[in-house]
């Protein structure tokens, strides 16, 4: 059986990543497709006036709605799904599942945001690090946009 731990935080941005992943022949070994949903983190200010439990329900209703989306796509071809919400680091996590479910591929799917370097999800992974120069990069375009108008 063929592993495959993907990383999700947009529902949308991920089907888009998923699509040329999934099989199309009848020719194919079974895959067990492992979610890992990375919900968006709650601010300073809002935690200081949630619950734990308040927090940790907010994240399974989030969790429900993006797998919803996700698992029709990925259970049509008859795969093994499994779900679970980010606990720990993502190496730690992807470390764990590969101990626990044996060797498997690991797709990073989650939508880049600007000026936040996403946590990396194996070690491996290259970091891509945006900084200062990013900014300025994009300033300079949104300049160049504006001057051309």
């Amino acid at each position: 059986m063929d592993n495959i731990i993907v990383y999700v935080d947009d529902a949308a941005y991920a089907l888009q990543m998923l699509q040329p992943m999934l099989p199309s022949g009848d020719t194919r070994s079974p895959t067990r497709w492992i979610v890992v949903g990375c919900a968006p983190r709650v601010t300073h200010r809002v935690s200081k006036w949630v619950t734990h439990s308040a927090r940790e329900s907010w994240r399974g209703k989030w969790a429900e709605k993006v797998f919803s989306q996700l698992l029709p796509l990925l259970q049509k071809e008859g795969d093994t799904v499994l779900t679970q919400l980010a606990q720990s680091t993502l190496c730690a996590q992807t470390e764990s599942l590969i101990k626990t479910h044996g060797a498997a591929r690991v797709l990073d799917a989650r939508r880049p945001k600007f000026g936040q370097d996403l946590q990396p999800v194996t070690a491996t992974q290259a970091q891509e690090s945006h900084g200062l120069l990013g900014y300025a990069a994009a300033l300079a375009g949104a300049g160049l946009l504006v001057a051309t108008d």
